[in-house]
């Protein structure tokens, strides 16, 4: 039972959205630059690419 009331209080919480909404927003406006100006596109990557490594390494962490 308290299992199911875990969930359900879970399923409820929207605290994160508003982060991952604002996430979303970054990464386009990032690809957008890059279509934009094509030099920057490089830095962007860059940065793309840390980023993927950090949450792969914390993923692989959280394991």
């Amino acid at each position: 039972m308290k299992n199911l009331l875990l969930k359900l209080k879970l399923m409820k919480d929207t605290r994160g959205q508003d982060l991952i909404e604002y996430a979303l927003m970054a990464g386009f406006v990032a690809v957008a630059a890059g279509a934009i100006m094509p030099g920057v596109a490089v830095s962007i990557s860059t940065i793309f690419s840390k980023v993927a490594s950090v949450m792969a390494a914390a993923t692989n962490a959280g394991s």
